[in-house]
């Protein structure tokens, strides 16, 4: 069907990974005909790309489905991703919903419009995720700095306190060749960075017989790509191999980002993860052996069910020791289904909270620190396209954010320069060498 004419709007709610696909469906919905608007501008077709994480997250995405409906109460409203896929029956009950679609549906949502009509029930299709084996590419454009790149999707892990695996279903992948390809049509978009996304990209190849060693390889050949980001790989999958190969690469950063979510044995034991603390600390010895001056970030989980005052200070002057640059935590938050609910102590929601803070001062001192020990040091920054035409902002390839006065000659480029001194933002400013 020919929707020229018509107009789309897309919100997208949590991870890279979503922000990634919702950039192929507004291209799709481009390619029938449809004129793309910002979400808070009237349209004729409301998509939200919706997240499942928190709690907190499903409120967010409740919110911005109303908001949809509010603003033009005659448009179609689609709510797809995480929270679409696990929580059906309660966005049925949001009246002005047009169509919930799951996990792959969400790539053909123009083939099931036979108009733009409003429908008096919901039309509904959600995927049997234990069945999921199709792999859909997606990439974000919307940016022409940098680019989400989609090369993995789905969990095989179950851990805990987690409901991606039944939200995306098993970890799956295309071939090396195929995702190649879609790394050289970012660049000939104008792209000069490209960020690994998916659900557990450590485990790519798992589908395809192949190895994410072998993907990096062949990701570091591609001609025209400045820069090579990766997002978030397990301790138990960032092995020697990878981290060697980082650190004398042409493109990979020397930006590691790793989800430990409990620094403490006891809680990990508990949350079901495929690793010990010790061996997160051995990662973190071996990228500093080769990489000294690598940006590392961590993630964190405060306040699980079991985790005692006594579990959290442990893993809290665990992480403390290690010479991290910073920390992403966040509360714990009862995920429906999950097997962490049947985990006893409860830890009180204001205690959460509590212990999130404090991980959060310790991330400021963190970060701080790395910022410090890299000042006076040279570097190259890939700038943005973004800014108040008055400062520009761009990341070193260790992810250092600088700034400097605008200069439209520098945007979408790579300088070398010389970090000078951190300013009250808390960024770099910079002197061009």
């Amino acid at each position: 069907m020919d929707f020229k004419g018509k107009s789309a709007a897309f919100f997208t709610l949590g991870c890279k990974l979503n922000f990634s696909e919702t950039s192929t469906i507004a291209r799709h919905f481009e390619a029938v005909g449809f004129d793309r608007v910002d979400f808070k501008d009237q349209a004729d077709v409301y998509v939200i790309n919706s997240c499942s994480v928190t709690s907190e997250s499903d409120k967010k995405s409740r919110n911005i489905i109303r908001q949809a409906i509010r603003r033009n109460p005659d448009a179609l409203v689609v709510v797809t991703g995480c929270y679409a896929q696990l929580q059906e029956e309660v966005i049925r009950k949001i009246e002005g919903v047009d169509y919930i679609l799951g996990t792959n549906a969400k790539f053909r949502m123009t083939d099931f419009m036979d108009g733009l009509e409003k429908r008096e029930e919901p039309f509904v299709l959600l995927q049997s995720q234990n069945k999921n084996r199709d792999f859909f590419h997606a990439a974000s454009w919307g940016d022409r700095t940098r680019s989400f790149l989609k090369v993995q999707d789905g969990c095989d892990y179950f851990c805990t306190y987690c409901t991606i695996p039944f939200a995306r279903g098993r970890s799956r992948n295309d071939t090396i060749v195929n995702t190649v390809k879609k790394a050289k049509e970012t660049v000939d978009a104008g792209i000069k960075e490209i960020i690994l996304t998916g659900v557990n990209i450590g485990d790519f190849g798992k589908s395809t017989k192949e190895s994410f060693i072998g993907l990096l390889k062949e990701l570091d050949e591609v001609e025209g790509l400045e820069r090579i980001r990766i997002s978030s790989v397990e301790p138990n999958l960032l092995t020697d191999e990878v981290i060697d190969f980082v650190a004398g690469s042409k493109r990979i950063a020397p930006h590691f980002h790793i989800p430990l979510q409990a620094g403490s044995n006891d809680v990990l034991k508990l949350m079901k993860r495929k690793y010990e603390r010790e061996v997160f600390a051995g990662r973190i010895e071996k990228i500093r052996s080769v990489s000294p001056d690598a940006f590392i970030g961590v993630d964190m989980i405060a306040g699980t069910n079991g985790e005692t005052e006594d579990f959290f200070l442990d893993g809290y002057y665990f992480i403390k020791s290690l010479d991290i640059s910073q920390i992403h935590a966040f509360p714990y938050s009862e995920r429906p289904g999950t097997k962490a609910l049947e985990i006893k102590p409860l830890v009180a929601v204001d205690e959460r909270k509590r212990r999130t803070r404090q991980l959060i001062s310790l991330s400021e001192k963190k970060l701080r620190a790395f910022y410090e020990r890299n000042a006076g040091k040279t570097a190259t920054v890939l700038f943005e396209n973004e800014s108040d035409q008055d400062r520009l902002t761009g990341f070193t390839e260790n992810y250092i954010r600088v700034e400097t006065n605008y200069n439209p000659e520098l945007v979408n480029n790579v300088a070398q320069v010389k970090l000078s001194e951190i300013n009250n933002l808390g960024n770099f400013e910079v002197e061009f060498l």
